[in-house]
């Protein structure tokens, strides 16, 4: 609709409305629905000429009337509002025009007034079909011209603003055609060109209604035409050819391709089902299905490439129509090699046993690795650990390894090498292979025996049982099985240093020694001898230790008193003193020795009887006597005093000796001096003969252990843990505090033995 005919039809509504009023004598108001609440209408009071300032006087209202609720008078301006949102299509539904009746009363004096309120109509409305769509079935061999009458579309809207036309779709087939009736415009289809349901099963069509309204609003509906078929074609499968690649070792169940197949048939003569081709064997059933539905090629057994790596599948299709139509297509599978098989390691000539002596690349074994996968998935490569004497050489030959060694071996330092093979391939996903090897290093007699120590010191008590152990070497070889059987003996020849060797034995097997016979310490103190360890490997290995023996004194010898001269096992002296000495002077000396040494030998006098305790005193450590006081005239002429001589020894072993005192008057006193010096000279110069070779003894001997000692201390310099002691009760006395040991001070706690022994001998002559 063109503005000018809007505007026409507008003017024409005015000059009605105006007529009506001029010849009713009413008020008329037009306004356009969906106005918003509170919209003003008109100013009746104004209208009507009545002073709005007596509005509220004279009770202006409305009355009751249809449309009472959608307005409302305003007393005090006389202005009509609009009551809320006005639709005109609920009010008037389709009536044309919609017109409102209102009564206005004034009460005083009573006047009563009619406004007519006109709602105009507003385009707020689409056409409307009473289906989203419809479907329609035609037959592809219906003929042109046939005709299929469609709904009209509904529009609440009034006048212009109803429906106004129909449009459809662009397409081949249909064209619309319109047909005016008293309700409206029905839509008619109308077939123009033959159908084919191979080309177009489904035909969409769009069909538009359109109102007049400015500016114009429509509806549309969906027109599904289903071209109903006849069967007329067969399957066809969508590819040309079908070629896939499948990794082996699929899972079963694992969809390879899924073929295709259209029919251009409908229905039952359009329904393709599929199956495997008639002449596909039962190996192949049994690897592949084909879902008769779908069309999926499915796995149903094992592959593997190294088995078959390109099958060919016949696949038909057939639809479901009263007489079949099939069609075949061939399916070529190509498998592809998966990296699933891990290298394996075979060894072969494997020399488990190594000699130690073995020269770097000495072939041990021999590795050959295989894959059974292809490509880079069977390309190897085969390495062991760095940290080993051993190597892997490649061959000539592919895969191929020799297992040689690439140090010196000892056994002695790791007689087992755990070898671990690591063999890889090369796929993306590397696989590998791990086998352990175990090459055990065999003996070679390389190593002498050791001793435990060297040189070896022990401590042998003096008065041994013969034929008794009494000590024992030990000696180790680091070679295994008879290389390290160690046999032992002592080495014997006909020196002077050696000639006790002959009073010893050892046992060949274990190394212990035993004493032939019984040692006596007053003969011989130490002495040395040496020890062979030898193996029994061949050629044997040997070494040799020094032992260096040390005898221990015990207290087997009793003091022997020289003075007075001893007589059957006693000793018995006579002394004269003139009878005017003073106190303190020296009656005689008692002289005694003992054959052992330090506190075995280490002499005691005490005075056992005397006839008179007053006149006479015995010196404990030399033996002196000595008078305690001058003779008196009633001094008895002659005294006996016996002697006690003893040893410290932890068992202590004494003699005894008789001296017999005679009181003389001074002459004789004197003359008897000349006889007994001329005696006790004599014995003197024995007795410091005696004591010479005894200072000179034990001044060799003494020598010869610092020698002894420094020699030894310079070779070596190992502690010796100490295995043989000699454990003697400390009773105070200073030589019984020296104990001898060998370990914690070697040999060096000798030296106060000897020193001891040294001041004993001395102390066995009592020459003070």
């Amino acid at each position: 609709m063109t503005s000018n005919t809007w505007l026409m039809e507008h003017t024409k509504v005015i000059l009605l409305t105006a007529l009506l009023v001029f010849v009713w004598a009413q008020i008329r108001y037009s306004i356009s629905e969906e106005q918003k609440d509170g919209a003003a209408v008109g100013n009746i009071a104004k209208d009507l000429g009545i002073d709005h300032r007596t509005l509220k006087e004279r009770g202006f209202r409305i009355v009751s009337t249809s449309g009472e609720s959608m307005f409302s008078l305003n007393q005090n301006d006389g202005v009509l509002y609009v009551n809320g949102k006005i639709d005109r299509e609920e009010v008037c539904e389709r009536s044309t025009p919609c017109l409102i009746n209102l009564k206005i009363a004034l009460e005083n004096p009573l006047e009563i007034h009619y406004v007519i309120v006109e709602i105009l109509d507003v385009n707020d409305y689409s056409p409307l079909f009473p289906e989203n769509e419809k479907r329609l079935e035609i037959g592809e061999s219906a003929l042109p011209g046939a005709r299929y009458p469609l709904q009209a579309a509904r529009d609440p809207d009034s006048g212009s603003n109803s429906v106004q036309t129909y449009k459809l779709s662009h397409n081949d087939n249909f064209r619309l055609e319109i047909k005016d009736r008293e309700d409206g415009k029905i839509p008619i289809l109308i077939l123009h060109k033959p159908l084919d349901r191979e080309v177009t099963k489904n035909i969409k069509l769009v069909l538009t209604a359109l109102d007049g309204g400015r500016p114009s609003k429509s509806g549309s509906i969906e027109i599904l035409i289903d071209v109903l078929d006849i069967n007329d074609n067969v399957p066809i499968f969508t590819k040309e050819s079908y070629t896939v690649v499948l990794n082996e070792n699929a899972p079963v169940g694992t969809t390879i391709v899924q073929v295709n197949a259209t029919d251009m048939d409908d229905g039952q003569n359009g329904q393709v089902v599929y199956a495997l081709g008639n002449n596909v064997n039962n190996n192949l059933r049994e690897l592949f299905q084909v879902n008769p539905v779908t069309g999926e090629i499915i796995v149903t057994g094992v592959l593997d490439f190294e088995v078959k790596d390109l099958y060919e599948i016949d696949i038909q299709a057939s639809d479901k129509g009263i007489v079949p139509l099939a069609t075949d297509k061939s399916v070529i599978i190509k498998i592809v090699d998966v990296n699933d098989n891990a290298p394996e390691i075979e060894v072969t000539s494997f020399s488990n046993a190594i000699p130690e002596d073995s020269r770097p690349g000495t072939t041990v074994a021999l590795i050959s690795v295989t894959d059974l996968d292809s490509g880079l998935n069977g390309k190897i490569s085969c390495s062991i650990s760095d940290d080993i004497p051993f190597k892997l050489m490649p061959s000539s030959h592919d895969n191929i390894y020799s297992l040689v060694t690439s140090g010196l071996l000892d056994r002695e330092t790791k007689f087992q090498y755990d070898i671990t093979l690591v063999a890889k391939d090369a796929g993306q996903q590397t696989l590998s292979t791990i086998k352990t090897i175990t090459a055990l290093i065999s003996d070679v007699n390389d190593n002498i025996p050791e001793f435990s120590f060297s040189p070896y010191a022990f401590y042998v008590m003096e008065n041994n049982v013969p034929g008794k152990f009494v000590f024992s070497v030990s000696a180790t070889d680091k070679d295994s099985n008879e290389n390290a059987i160690v046999s032992y003996q002592i080495w014997r020849e006909s020196s002077e240093e050696n000639k006790y060797t002959s009073f010893i034995n050892i046992n060949s097997e274990n190394g212990e020694i035993y004493a032939l016979k019984s040692f006596d310490f007053e003969i011989v103190k130490t002495f040395q001898f040496h020890v062979v360890a030898a193996d029994s490997g061949t050629p044997s290995l040997s070494s040799n230790v020094t032992v260096n023996v040390f005898i221990l004194d015990q207290n087997d010898n009793v003091p022997v008193i020289l003075y007075p001269v001893s007589a059957n096992g006693s000793a018995e002296g006579v002394e004269e003193i003139p009878r005017n000495v003073n106190a303190g002077h020296l009656v005689t000396k008692v002289r005694a020795y003992d054959a052992d040494i330090g506190y075995n030998g280490w002499l005691l006098f005490s005075l056992q009887e005397v006839s008179d305790h007053s006149l006479f005193s015995l010196d404990r450590y030399t033996g002196q006597i000595r008078t305690l006081r001058s003779f008196t005239e009633t001094d008895e002429a002659q005294h006996k005093l016996l002697i006690l001589v003893k040893d410290n020894g932890n068992v202590s072993l004494s003699a005894t000796a008789t001296v017999i005192v005679k009181v003389v008057e001074p002459k004789e006193a004197f003359a008897a001096s000349d006889v007994k010096h001329t005696v006790k000279d004599e014995e003197e110069n024995n007795a410091t003969f005696y004591l010479i070779i005894t200072l000179g003894s034990v001044s060799v001997l003494f020598v010869i252990s610092i020698i002894v000692l420094i020699v030894m201390r310079c070779s070596k310099s190992t502690d010796y843990s100490s295995k043989y002691l000699q454990d003697t009760n400390y009773d105070g006395t200073m030589c019984h505090s020296i104990q001898y040991r060998s370990g914690d001070k070697r040999l060096w706690s000798g030296i106060p033995a000897l020193l001891c022994s040294l001041f004993s001998d001395i102390n066995h002559f009592n020459l003070l």
